[in-house]
């Protein structure tokens, strides 16, 4: 990838909430973030509809990560605040930084520093907040979906947490494991990756996409 900042093999979805084991069987190390791929103003996010797969989250439609036709299902969030807002729900996320200041702070590196600048990705708005442990989050709003999930297939593997209008790429392993239980779905984009029995997935907005609930260990 062309961005700055290491990303981890896609792999399960940690655990939310209140509090997940950490050191389960699915534990990565700390300072790796999801492969692949929002500071502005705005509330929370909203949700639609309900949630078929049962406590793991849900799908989005047409107007999200799913394939088109389906009842829009998973978050959205129009800007980085509101996306920060929404996270709050499950992890710390602190003030949101806009991607440029936080990249010129010195501070670690959060994804999407080249990929901000880069129509084909359709983000429009680029921030970062810190987890509880200083980890970074990068905050993405993005204004057209597929062509996103197209930019993400380009890479050959990169992989992000998704609402219908937003991405998020947290860094460190406790905040993605707490970030599971959420409607927030995976997006696959690798090479022959099929969803493993016990999980859920539904075809992406693009061929060789898949929104899923499973996220491979490494």
């Amino acid at each position: 990838m062309t961005s700055s900042v290491a990303v981890f093999t896609v792999g399960a979805l940690g655990a939310c909430g209140g509090g997940a084991d950490e050191e389960s069987a699915r534990a990565r190390k700390d300072g790796e973030a999801l492969t692949g791929g929002i500071g502005s103003q705005g509330g929370g996010a909203t949700s639609k509809g309900g949630d078929p797969l049962g406590g793991g989250g849900a799908l989005a439609g047409s107007d999200g990560d799913g394939s088109a036709g389906q009842t829009g299902m998973l978050p959205e969030a129009p800007n980085t605040g509101s996306i920060a807002a929404y996270l709050n729900s499950y992890v710390s996320c602190g003030s949101v930084i806009p991607g440029p200041q936080y990249d010129e702070s010195g501070a670690p590196a959060a994804w999407g520093r080249e990929e901000a600048a880069d129509e084909s990705w359709a983000i429009v708005q680029r921030g970062v907040c810190r987890d509880g442990n200083g980890h970074p989050i990068a905050l993405l709003a993005i204004d057209d979906m597929k062509k996103f999930q197209a930019a993400a297939r380009r890479e050959a593997g990169a992989g992000f947490l998704v609402g219908q209008d937003f991405a998020v790429v947290p860094v460190g392993d406790s905040t993605i494991r707490r970030l599971e239980p959420s409607p927030l779905m995976f997006l696959n984009c690798a090479p022959g990756f099929t969803v493993p029995d016990g999980y859920t997935g539904k075809p992406g907005r693009v061929d060789g996409c898949v929104v899923t609930d499973y996220l491979p260990a490494d």
